[in-house]
């Protein structure tokens, strides 16, 4: 398959003019899985001085996650966990990658973000305002033609992003089971190639949505 090689819009400017570079998590149990595959290929489209930072959550893994915000001693992020915790806040746009399991994330992918809740909570955490006028991506591959079904993964994705005040950049979806077989998904692969380069609106929950639309 020959796709396009037209170059891509250039990427929009931050709010505040920071310097931007991408996290991208991946959260599958597959090595190279079909997720990764378009991750991988809407990346190679990203400007080349902006910097990629890949982790892969099966090479960091991380335990179950313990709520500890009403214990005196509060959150400490300890080895993999901190590796993590600094690589979220470093970026400037945090790409959750998570094949749709059950119409939702994958549980690597989920108990990472579940550790969101603790690092808001680590003494002395500035955790929400650093996260704070962000960007959070999702990419995700599934086995149903109709994409639709990954609406309960995305809306997850843009909560996350609201109640942190960061913007929300959308979801990329494809069709693919077998391993690789996103490939042949011609119109998603060439979603990918400007995936990136659109405009990411500040999340909303819906309630403020249709606050504003009353006023």
């Amino acid at each position: 398959m020959t796709l396009d090689a037209a170059p891509a819009p250039e990427l929009p400017n931050r709010p505040d003019h920071s310097p931007r570079s991408f996290l991208f998590v991946l959260g599958s149990s597959r090595s190279d899985g079909n997720s990764e595959i378009l991750a991988r290929a809407a990346a190679a489209h990203l400007p080349a001085d902006i910097p990629q930072r890949w982790v892969d959550l099966n090479r960091l893994p991380l335990p179950d996650f313990q709520d500890g915000r009403h214990e005196t001693a509060g959150h400490h992020a300890v080895e993999n966990e901190e590796l993590l915790r600094q690589a979220t806040i470093e970026a400037t746009d945090v790409v959750i990658v998570s094949p749709l399991y059950w119409y939702s994330l994958s549980a690597q992918s989920k108990r990472y973000l579940d550790y969101w809740s603790g690092w808001l909570n680590m003494p002395g955490s500035d955790f929400k305002a650093r996260m704070a006028g962000g960007t959070l991506w999702g990419v995700t591959a599934m086995a149903h033609d109709e994409h639709v079904v990954a609406d309960g993964l995305a809306t997850g994705l843009s909560h996350s992003a609201a109640y942190l005040r960061m913007r929300f950049g959308g979801v990329l979806t494809g069709t693919a089971s077998r391993p690789g077989r996103i490939r042949a998904d011609e119109q998603s692969m060439i979603r990918a190639k400007t995936f990136f380069h659109r405009d990411a609106p500040l999340a909303r929950f819906p309630y403020e949505q249709e606050a504003d639309a009353a006023a």
